[in-house]
């Protein structure tokens, strides 16, 4: 199975402000352990660890770019 990135979802916005309800009222050690247990439990249902380890390159990825993307906004 290879890694989908491109939305498979029928609404996408509902998809993301389900995600984002969920951390509502929850402190920052909370949030982050519901992110933990998500991404767990989504991990478990792919259960592709292939698909997995691409998912985590992506997402380390987005997550430098989005860094120096920053960096570049603030000189």
């Amino acid at each position: 199975m290879a890694l989908s990135t491109s939305s498979n979802f029928a609404s996408p916005d509902d998809a993301f402000r389900a995600v984002v309800e969920a951390h509502r009222g929850l402190s920052d050690e909370q949030s982050a352990d519901l992110d933990v247990a998500l991404v767990l439990i989504l991990a478990n249902h792919i259960g592709d660890l292939d698909v997995l380890r691409e998912a985590i390159e992506l997402a380390k990825r987005r997550m430098t770019d989005a860094g120096h993307q920053q960096q570049q906004q603030q000189q």
